[in-house]
């Protein structure tokens, strides 16, 4: 694949970053939208998207960091600023505090705006997965005959062997469940059920994605700790859907 686009000067601009601004812009377009539409101040959207982002690759390093402490002790600048590893639960968790507390900032923080932030979620997913698929990660998956299985000759975890391209089937899969859900923004609901439906989503595509992918199975011989994960994501979102459905009379409560 192509994990450095070009260089100016010392400086290597990579596929990878450059998929995570194209993530960081078209997540910020659809807020900015989104706030207008809903009569709050647009350039509130900059300030969520903005803290996300920071809170998302930050919760993204110290993840990683914690899965491979071993190796962060023999080379820890190195494990700190490499250009990869970036674990999305850790990011989840670090995005949603900085969205956390940049709502809280705003006059009318509620879960109205959770609401518009959630389906975004899965649009800056599936962006980034695609660089990760430029960048040949190593987040492919194991040996294919299939027609569309790819080497990644030249990617940051070169492989010469044909593989599942994982990366490119979390992306469409991301994508898909983004547009189904943006289209649901505009039923009537209670507030909060946008965010239970991006939990329920995004568990299930990674509970599927993981078997196209190389990560360590740790429970009954084929679960990943992303799939325990991700079961949890999803009974957690089911819950918080019922208990939204079941009151009387829904009322936009602080997240």
């Amino acid at each position: 694949m192509i994990p450095i686009l070009f260089k100016l000067g010392p400086f290597k601009v990579g596929s990878y970053g450059l998929m995570l601004v194209l993530a960081f812009l078209s997540c910020l377009w659809f807020l900015t939208r989104e706030f207008k539409r809903n009569g709050y101040e647009s350039d509130w959207a900059f300030s969520v998207v903005t803290w996300a982002a920071i809170g998302g690759i930050v919760g993204a390093r110290v993840y990683f960091i914690i899965e491979h402490l071993h190796e962060f002790f023999l080379d820890p600048l190195g494990m700190i600023f490499t250009g990869s590893g970036l674990t999305f639960y850790g990011g989840l968790f670090g995005g949603f505090l900085g969205v956390v507390w940049q709502i809280h900032k705003i006059p009318r923080p509620n879960l109205k705006i959770a609401d518009m932030i959630a389906p975004l979620l899965l649009l800056g997913y599936g962006i980034g997965r695609i660089g990760c698929f430029l960048s040949g990660d190593g987040d492919y998956g194991p040996p294919s005959d299939l027609p569309w299985a790819m080497a990644f000759p030249n990617g940051l975890v070169p492989t010469n062997v044909p593989v599942h391209p994982t990366p490119v089937y979390e992306s469409l899969m991301a994508v898909t469940l983004f547009a189904i859900l943006w289209n649901l923004r505009k039923k009537n609901h209670p507030p909060g059920l946008m965010l239970s439906g991006m939990a329920v989503f995004y568990g299930v595509e990674r509970f599927i994605a993981e078997f196209w992918r190389l990560t360590p199975k740790i429970l009954w011989g084929w679960m990943s700790m992303a799939q325990i994960i991700s079961v949890i994501l999803v009974i957690t979102g089911i819950l918080w859907a019922w208990y939204l459905l079941k009151r009387k009379s829904p009322k936009e409560v602080n997240p």
